[in-house]
């Protein structure tokens, strides 16, 4: 199963996301899930950020928070809501919101 994430809190959910089995993940930051795309916790990347996945971003929410794709960790594309309804329709088979 193909299973796209959407994590929009800056709370820890590395635990929700290890109980979740698919063949590919995508884990789309929104709202104040962005943070997670930026925060340093002592010189180090997000946990979040270590799970096997590919990462996307939502530039409005990087923009209402004062962050651009300059501020974000490498790895993470940034995407408007339009990429994220193809993600949606094009690439994942399933979603979840965190």
């Amino acid at each position: 199963m193909k299973l796209a994430v959407f994590v929009s809190d800056l709370r820890n959910t590395v635990d929700t996301l290890d109980r979740l089995k698919a063949e590919k993940l995508g884990i789309i930051l929104v709202q104040n899930g962005v943070y997670h795309a930026a925060i340093k916790e002592n010189g180090s990347a997000s946990p979040l950020l270590k799970k096997s996945a590919d990462f996307y971003a939502l530039s409005e929410d990087l923009e209402t928070r004062g962050l651009s794709s300059s501020n974000i960790a490498s790895g993470i594309k940034v995407v408007n809501y339009s990429d994220v309804v193809d993600l949606i329709f094009n690439n994942y088979e399933k979603s979840v919101w965190l």
